[in-house]
């Protein structure tokens, strides 16, 4: 059992603003949470134990980063450079660029590649006080190489001290010479049922748009995951309305990310399901888009609003969630509590894990030690990561 005070408690349980409790203490045993709250008002059956003092320090639930796409293959750096010269979507697509270039270059990477390369990213996010990544496949569009991506996102967390949550992503592009029916009939969802059986996933996510998969094929995909016991998630409504958000609601979705085109019956339809809108700042910038999503919306409807990096080659190549935290206030709005809030306990509702993202007894015991006193200071710096130490499960890390 470990007792840990002289602390500043962010952690969302308490009534006053971020939950902040100036002098907090915590109370550990194994690798859950047994009392988190006011020094002073430690039991009697803890006052024994003896302390470790972190000497005024911010204590937060450990970072969540509940929307990634961190292993893949290659590198989209020179489709960057011809964008920034005025090349178009089309000719970059001709000179081979594009999702096509990365799931070429997935396809062909090995797994010890993969891994050498993704933990490279991860190991960043750790650094900004991240102890849980989802991370999705997509990058493979065929069986061998999608179960790749899953194999080695299980490995990731088994290489680092941090929680991996998979999600099959195989709805996410139309592979080349392929018709998009088809590719979900024969391709997507037996490679669904496959990983299931493996135990390579954790939830089932999807491409809802124009340049990628109508409403009807997403609903087979999340047919399958039903039938396999599997939470649904769904990226809709980043370019154009297609209606994905709705569907996704009629799915209970557990989140719905981008979001910049949802209208107003779906903001209520996902408030009705319960799903978490995940904000991506990092593609918005990256993209150079225009429209935001609609944040007072959501905040009317209650919608809670998760942030994440979105992390991957071609539109979001971000792997500070600090970074997205900042963006998040500066582009889309929110508070830097909301932004907070986005990164532990509503990123937790949308990976659908409950005893994560809160100080509070019964939670598992990650926790992120920073260098400052005010959780202000988390969304405000930008490119700053104060981090002092990790927490996972009751460990320091």
């Amino acid at each position: 059992m470990k007792l840990l005070t002289d602390l500043v408690l962010a952690g969302f349980d308490a009534p006053a603003p971020y939950g902040r409790i100036a002098r907090g203490a915590l109370v550990l045993e194994g690798d859950q949470i047994l009392y988190a709250g006011p020094q002073s008002d430690l039991p009697a059956r803890h006052q024994a134990l003896e302390p470790t003092s972190l000497g005024g320090r911010l204590v937060t639930p450990g970072l969540i980063d509940c929307h990634t796409h961190l292993v893949y293959g290659g590198s989209r750096a020179r489709e960057f450079e011809m964008r920034q010269s005025g090349a178009s979507y089309a000719e970059i697509s001709k000179a081979g660029g594009g999702i096509v270039s990365t799931v070429a270059a997935t396809r062909e990477a090995s797994e010890a590649t993969l891994i050498e390369q993704a933990l490279v990213r991860l190991d960043r996010l750790i650094a900004d006080g991240v102890t849980t990544v989802e991370i999705k496949s997509g990058y493979g569009l065929d069986r061998d190489t999608e179960l790749k991506q899953l194999r080695v996102s299980r490995r990731l967390g088994e290489l680092r001290p941090v929680r991996i949550v998979t999600s099959f992503l195989g709805a996410h592009a139309i592979p080349k010479g392929m018709d998009a029916d088809a590719y979900i009939d024969t391709v997507c969802i037996p490679t669904l049922k496959e990983a299931a059986s493996e135990g390579l996933v954790d939830m089932v996510d999807g491409f809802c748009e124009s340049i990628a998969f109508t409403p009807a094929q997403i609903e087979r995909v999340f047919g399958a995951a039903t039938e396999l016991g599997l939470p649904v998630k769904l990226h809709a409504e980043q370019l154009s309305d297609q209606g994905g958000a709705a569907l996704a609601a009629r799915y209970g979705a557990k989140s719905v990310e981008h979001l910049e085109y949802i209208s107003d019956d779906d903001i209520a339809a996902l408030a009705k399901a319960g799903s978490v809108a995940v904000m991506l700042p990092g593609a918005f910038y990256f993209l150079k888009e225009t429209r935001k999503p609609p944040i007072e919306g959501f905040r009317c409807a209650g919608v809670p609003m998760a942030v994440s990096t979105d992390s991957n080659p071609g539109s979001s190549p971000m792997t500070s969630l600090l970074l997205a935290m900042n963006m998040s206030a500066t582009f889309f709005g929110l508070t830097p509590e909301e932004a907070l809030k986005g990164v532990t306990v509503n990123a937790a509702k949308a990976l659908a894990r409950d005893d994560l993202g809160r100080l509070a007894p019964g939670c598992l015991a990650d926790l992120a030690i920073w260098d400052v006193t005010d959780p202000a200071e988390l969304t405000y710096r930008m490119g700053d990561a104060p981090l002092h130490a990790r927490y996972l499960g009751g460990e320091a890390c």
